[in-house]
């Protein structure tokens, strides 16, 4: 799943779990960027934040790029802020209904108050913004991506279920006026999403996002011989800065993605990805750069996840907006990318669809299931009971 459950900790601690981050241009309001971090998967429709954790979208601009086989992009020094953090929640005149409020830090020492769950957004100092519970708009063959794993074959299926259909997360919505990025944000900007410790002290990170299924998909444990495949490498990897990665365990990373990349192009039994005289995947470094980019000149696009990482290493000009949309269909565009090369034949995953698509208005998530399934008994129920173990 895109970033659910993405390691012990994440597991262990689901309020600062990170399921998914997106990042695109307003299909409402041309010249704005919308940002969206979803957390506490499988929530209950009644679910609130947690006060103790800060909820961070960081944006860089992109000032340069590189194309073709060291397709890379060169991020300015300039950083815009985005901090979320919610208080404890209060009950309301004795009723037993708890009310939680929130409040966004923005760049410039800005700050606006809301509150969780209203469903007219708040708007102040350039921000639109909701926080609350929703249904989570991912969706994939978690099933099929499990047997891959297994076997080493592509293992989907055209009549696959989607195993997140009708649960709930916890969503940020903030919708963004360009100008609040300043005039030194160009076109295109790099977008992560985090979950910190709040309070005191020195914050640690606890999560991170940028691309999907990075952590769940490019870099698991897979059953052939993976180098350091004993090493539960994603908790390491959401302690990382984005931005600067750790030098020590840079090169454990730079292993994994060499070794995983190499098997995902020999899934279809040809070789689209030949490694370099090092022994290095030509995907390596560009997806180690871990964050979404997006091109706020192009317009609002359903599906151009990966199409600006794509055209670049194809050195040709892109046509999106990049980032990533809520419907994007990002399961088959990132396999048909890892197994078929850059223009290679598109993959299905067999779910191509929410079965509830989100919209196109603000906050564009649609409303929660109240009466969300149980995600631990769906997955026993629908696998294998070796792969459910």
């Amino acid at each position: 799943m895109a970033d659910h459950f993405s390691g012990p900790r994440a597991i262990a601690d689901p309020a600062s779990d990170i399921c998914d981050v997106y990042a695109f241009p307003s299909p409402e309001r041309p010249g704005n960027l919308v940002l969206v971090l979803d957390v506490l998967p499988a929530s209950a429709p009644t679910a609130l934040f947690s006060d103790v954790i800060t909820h961070r979208f960081r944006v860089r601009p992109v000032t340069s790029v590189s194309e073709g086989a060291a397709a890379a992009f060169h991020l300015g020094t300039d950083e815009y802020v985005f901090d979320f953090t919610f208080d404890a929640p209060q009950q309301v005149d004795g009723t037993g209904t708890l009310v939680q409020l929130g409040t966004c830090r923005a760049p410039g020492g800005r700050q606006v108050s809301f509150q969780v769950g209203n469903e007219v957004p708040t708007e102040a100092e350039g921000l639109r913004i909701f926080a609350g519970s929703r249904l989570d708009p991912f969706f994939i063959d978690f099933l099929g991506v499990v047997a891959t794993d297994m076997t080493g074959k592509l293992s989907f299926r055209t009549d696959a279920d989607n195993v997140l259909e009708d649960l709930n997360c916890l969503s940020i919505v903030v919708e963004i006026d360009a100008a609040v990025l300043g005039p030194a944000a160009g076109s295109l900007v790099a977008v992560v999403g985090e979950t910190l410790t709040s309070g005191g002290g020195r914050q640690i990170q606890l999560e991170r996002m940028g691309r999907p299924e990075i952590k769940n998909v490019v870099l698991s444990s897979k059953t052939h011989d993976t180098v350091n495949r004993d090493l539960e490498i994603r908790d390491l990897y959401n302690e990382e800065d984005t931005f600067t990665i750790r030098p020590d365990y840079a090169g454990a990373y730079r292993a994994r993605f060499n070794a995983n990349l190499a098997w995902f192009d020999n899934l279809d039994g040809k070789t689209d990805w030949p490694l370099d005289e090092q022994g290095d995947h030509p995907l390596t470094e560009l997806l180690l750069a871990d964050f979404l980019v997006v091109d706020l000149a192009k317009p609002f696009s359903e599906d151009g996840c990966f199409e600006i990482e794509t055209a670049l290493l194809a050195g040709r000009p892109h046509t999106t907006c990049g980032g990533r949309s809520l419907n994007d269909d990002i399961v088959d565009t990132l396999y048909t990318l890892l197994v078929g090369g850059v223009d290679g034949e598109r993959l299905s995953d067999g779910v191509d669809r929410a079965t509830k698509p989100a919209t196109h208005t603000f906050p564009y998530l649609n409303a929660p299931n109240p009466t969300p399934p149980d995600l631990g008994a769906r997955l026993a129920a629908l696998m294998p009971p070796q792969e459910a173990a």
